[in-house]
């Protein structure tokens, strides 16, 4: 007996070879408590997959042994036969599909199938195994088992794979149809796929009724995301490109029916419709169909689509006909001779020769519809424009302009033009038309026929008045080209007459009054009737006719010129200067000015001095009614009117009330008028009063600086240097040194040469004191600060100004920026080096300082534009210049202004000197 130590193990080693099996495929020593495990519980599941685990290193066909053992122990378990199919295909996968492995793994798909076929995962992997293997009858078969065993909510798991079967180049066309028509069974929304399948296929035939049914189900959705419009499009293109393979179909109906749907794309569909005839050789067909296209498109773009390809359908068959012809000339040798043996033929050709349905080479009849297609081409697209919008009236007179040498299609044209042009809805001038077609007639001098058509056309209503007076008037133009003046005078009358109360009434009735009762008012029509009676008529008829435009309240300024010149001209005076005066009242400024300026100088060149008082008049209500800005122009005419008339005393009266009167801007301008005319009537002094005027008027400050150094140029000459100085004095208040310097130059200049050196000391601290006042630099820190908190008191305005950086030391020279008075001598500038460290940047003093050191050292003059006056040892010393006072009736009241101002500044210089800075800057701000 064998020991229990070699156990079955050992046994079925020793009976190994005597079987033919390998020993590695037999357990070994570590294999024992797997297999022990297994005889105790043979039919669990966890016992077979742990020894599996365990021997995962072991080779394929121990392990297959170990899963079949197990499979025939389990044969229902899906997790044992899913993990044995996979180790199968991946141990197959690097063989070729002809190895046994395939075999074999085949064979346990299909033993697997016996208890897992309702397992849709061991189906895949069963039918994309076939697949890999080009097995297609057998694959096609278990395909088709699937399908029967799955449920149909596991169907789409199989369909993709099946879809792919169907699609391999190797499988049958018969075979795919097939297989597609089964699957929209299943889901028809994949009616594209089958569509490209069949298109791919060659199958043209089913291909377009499956989109012709596609199509015309409304409740499909493309699941390509594929629009009606574009699978519109698909269909034309395969009944036009393979007409000849496509039957069943009302081709004709069907693009007719895209043209009508899908306005975008209209051109291409003619075209395509064009082409299905030309490839079923139906040429004439094709062509009314071009024909059909040109004249229905509504874009330039569609247009040129269509008429591209039909030039190229035109060209193509002129290039056909031309070969075939050089063909025929070949082989017509043996035709002839053909013809010979044929009695009937002959005959036949004897009687027909000359008949042109015979002729065969149309050659030229082809080359003729070419050329004339091209011709069209202008014509068509005016068509195309037209129709786009049909009351476009430049369109219509381009397309007149296109028929020059074809009278009778002009005439055509402007009878649709103006039969189709709505004057309300028109972009443009409707009347137009009807100019240009009456004129075209009287052209070929057919006068009654553009009579007609002028008639007709006063009677539309067009939607301005403007548009039927120009009808009136261009008919009466006409007249007056063929010297029919009587007969255009007489349509003016017409045109121009009101119309009865019982025309008005009856069109108030109706509710949308015509413009034929507005026309009458037209100042266009009245406008050429009075020029026509000018021209022909009498003055009594001109006048009536000037008259009635003035009652019916429609004149115009330049029409009441126009009038009163006519009666000028005829010695009228009187009425031309009441036909003035009604013009005045009529209208109102700016229309007005005119007519006043007109009236005025035409009335005082009538009458002169004669009238004087009426013209007075006149020029005062003249002022009187204009706005400032207008008022300049009618003063200086009142002004000359009295100086070459009247009284120089009250031309300055004129005078003085313009300056008052015109706007600020014009003021200067009008002072400077004044003063001149002053000079030249009264002479120079005269003028003093009037630049004291000028200078307290309120001008702005330039203006004010300009005045004054007039006035102290004009006291210069006169040889009051000291009024002139006076005047600088007070126009320095409104000149800045940094942005007037010549100011300061033209006094510096007077100074150097009618002043001395107190004089000019004086100059230069005024100019010191103007640009601190003016300075921000000196006090708008601590103004600032203040402003910022107005409830500080009076501690804490001291605290904020330390804070500022402002020193205590610093204060004093701040209240001499602050309030610099005329009688303050202007101080020597301290030295640079001698200032304190903390000192204020920028800050120039204006006033008086007194420091130690300025006793100890010499005073430095730190002002660069001082002059260098002349020492005393100079040879001039003996010279006296002699003083005396000037009286203070002489500066007027500018003068005492002046003094009084200086004797005000000086009290409160003193009254502040007295007082700190603190409390003069609580002062101010109170």
């Amino acid at each position: 007996m064998p020991s229990a130590a070699g156990g079955p193990v050992a046994v079925a080693a020793a009976a190994a070879p005597a079987l033919g099996i390998s020993p590695e495929m037999y357990p070994t020593e570590d294999d024992l408590p797997y297999e022990e495990e297994i005889l105790r519980e043979l039919f669990k599941l966890k016992g077979w997959w742990r020894y599996l685990v365990a021997r995962a290193a072991a080779p394929f066909a121990k392990r297959a042994v170990i899963y079949e053992r197990a499979l025939k122990a389990l044969p229902g378990s899906y997790k044992l036969w899913h993990a044995y199919l996979r180790e199968r295909l991946d141990h197959a996968r690097p063989h070729p599909i002809s190895h046994s492995a395939y075999a074999s793994l085949n064979n346990t798909f299909e033993r697997s199938l016996a208890t897992m076929h309702k397992m849709p995962r061991v189906w895949v992997l069963y039918l994309t195994s076939l697949l890999d293997q080009r097995l297609l009858t057998r694959a096609r078969r278990a395909f088709d088992r699937a399908l029967r065993a799955l449920p149909v909510t596991q169907h789409d798991r199989i369909w993709p794979l099946y879809l792919r079967l169907a699609s391999l180049p190797a499988c049958p066309v018969e075979t795919s149809l097939r297989v597609f028509r089964r699957y929209l069974q299943y889901d028809p929304s994949h009616a594209e796929d089958f569509i490209d399948f069949l298109i791919s296929a060659n199958r043209w035939q089913e291909a377009a009724d499956r989109l012709a049914s596609v199509l015309n189900d409304d409740g499909f959705r493309s699941v390509k995301g594929k629009t009606r419009h574009q699978l519109w499009l698909e269909l034309c293109e395969i009944l036009t490109k393979h007409a000849d393979e496509v039957a069943g179909l009302k081709v004709d109906a069907i693009l007719r029916g895209g043209i009508r749907k899908f306005t975008d794309e209209v051109g291409k569909l003619w075209t395509s419709l064009a082409d299905y005839y030309v490839r079923r050789t139906l040429y004439e067909k094709a062509r009314d169909v071009f024909e059909e296209g040109v004249a229905s498109v509504m874009t330039v773009q569609e247009f040129s689509v269509v008429f591209e390809a039909y030039t190229q359908f035109e060209q193509s068959m002129l290039a056909a006909k031309l070969e075939a012809a050089e063909e025929e000339g070949a082989g017509s040798e043996g035709e002839e001779e053909a013809g010979r043996k044929n009695g009937m033929d002959k005959l036949s050709k004897k009687f027909l020769a000359d008949c042109w349905l015979n002729d065969e080479d149309d050659t030229d009849l082809r080359l003729a519809r070419f050329e004339r297609l091209l011709d069209r081409r202008p014509e068509l697209l005016s068509s195309v424009l037209l129709r786009q919008n049909p009351h476009n009236v430049e369109e219509w007179h381009r397309r007149v302009k296109l028929f020059e040498k074809d009278p009778t299609r002009q005439v055509a044209t402007y009878v649709e033009a103006v039969k189709t042009v709505d004057p309300m809805k028109a972009a443009g001038k409707p009347h137009t038309l009807w100019v240009a077609f009456a004129k075209m007639y009287e052209k070929h001098n057919r006068l009654d026929s553009a009579e007609e058509i002028f008639k007709k056309a006063t009677q539309v209503n067009y939607k301005a008045v403007d548009h039927l007076a120009s009808i009136w008037c261009e008919w009466a133009e006409m007249e007056l080209r063929h010297s029919n003046f009587d007969k255009a005078i007489e349509l003016m009358r017409q045109a121009t007459a009101e119309p009865s109360v019982e025309v008005k009434r009856r069109a108030a009735a109706e509710g949308d009054e015509p413009v034929q009762m507005k026309v009458h008012k037209s100042l266009k029509l009245w406008s050429f009737y009075v020029d026509l009676e000018e021209s022909l008529g009498t003055l009594e008829s001109t006048r009536a006719v000037y008259e009635r435009i003035l009652d019916l309240r429609i004149a115009t300024p330049q029409i009441i010129l126009n009038y009163a010149y006519l009666l000028e001209e005829n010695k009228y005076f009187e009425d031309a200067f009441k036909v003035y005066e009604r013009g005045v009242k009529i209208f109102k400024y700016p229309h007005v000015k005119d007519i006043w300026v007109t009236y005025l100088t035409k009335f005082v060149r009538r009458y002169q001095r004669s009238k004087l008082e009426r013209a007075r008049e006149l020029f005062d209500e003249a002022v009187k009614k204009a706005p400032p800005q207008e008022k300049k122009a009618l003063y200086l005419q009142y002004a000359k009117l009295e100086e070459d008339y009247g009284l120089a005393k009250r031309a300055m009266n004129v005078y003085d009330e313009a300056v008052r009167a015109v706007p600020n801007s014009e003021k200067m301008s009008m002072y400077e008028i004044y003063i001149a005319r002053a000079a030249e009537l009264f002479g120079v002094p005269r003028t003093r009063h009037i630049y004291e005027q000028a200078i307290e008027s309120g001008l702005p400050d330039r203006d004010v600086m300009t005045m004054c150094m007039k006035f102290a140029e004009l006291e210069r000459n006169l040889g009051e240097i000291d009024r002139a100085r006076a005047i600088y004095v007070h126009a320095s208040n409104y000149a800045d040194p940094n942005s007037h310097p010549e100011f300061w130059k033209k006094w510096n200049e007077f100074e150097i040469q009618h002043g001395n050196e107190d004089t000019f000391r004086e100059m230069l601290r005024i100019k010191r004191t103007v640009a601190a006042s003016r300075s921000q630099t000196h006090f708008i820190l601590p103004e600032y600060l203040m402003q910022r908190d107005q409830r500080l008191n009076l501690d804490e305005a001291v605290d904020t100004l330390k804070r500022a950086g402002v020193p205590e030391d610093e204060m004093a020279a701040l209240e001499r920026q602050l309030a610099p008075g005329p009688s303050t001598a202007p101080p020597p500038a301290p030295s640079t080096s001698a200032a304190p460290a903390n000192r204020m940047m920028n800050f120039v003093s204006a006033g008086v300082q007194a420091q130690a050191e300025s006793s100890r050292q010499p005073q430095a003059a730190a002002n660069n534009e001082d002059i260098e006056l002349p020492d005393e040892s100079d040879e001039e010393d003996d010279v006296q210049i002699a003083e005396r006072s000037v009286p203070a009736a002489v500066f007027g009241e500018l003068g005492k202004r002046a003094a009084e101002n200086r004797e005000e500044e000086s009290s409160g210089t003193q009254e502040n000197e007295q007082l700190g800075a603190l409390e003069r800057i609580k002062r101010r701000r109170q």
